[in-house]
């Protein structure tokens, strides 16, 4: 998957592309973490439609994720230093957040 946007950072030996998922309708920001080339696992960022304007002006994906990169990469690097290369998605709703691994997501996102 190209990701509108993308970065690309190195952290401990580990590549990571990060960035919006194309052509969505609700907040969808990954991180893809690789080791020599090799897939090792994604991390998102949902943020739910009925949380988004707690985040910034709604449908501003790219406002909303230049503003919160830094505290989502140091999510990413805290599963990395954990040990964590579980498929993962932090789920922002109104209510506050969670960490849900991918294929128990009730609505499965497409990580291809």
């Amino acid at each position: 998957m190209k990701m509108e946007n993308e970065r690309s950072w190195v952290y401990k030996n580990l590549e990571i592309k990060e960035g919006l998922k194309p052509g969505i309708t609700h907040f969808q920001y990954f991180f893809k973490v690789s080791e020599s080339g090799d897939k090792k696992c994604n991390y998102c960022v949902w943020i739910d439609d009925e949380a988004i304007s707690h985040f910034g002006p709604s449908k501003a994906f790219e406002e909303i994720a230049s503003s919160r990169r830094k505290d989502w990469s140091e999510w990413v690097q805290g599963k990395i230093d954990q040990g964590d290369f579980r498929n993962v998605v932090l789920k922002l709703e109104k209510t506050g957040r969670k960490e849900i691994e991918l294929n128990e997501m009730e609505e499965k996102l497409t990580t291809s």
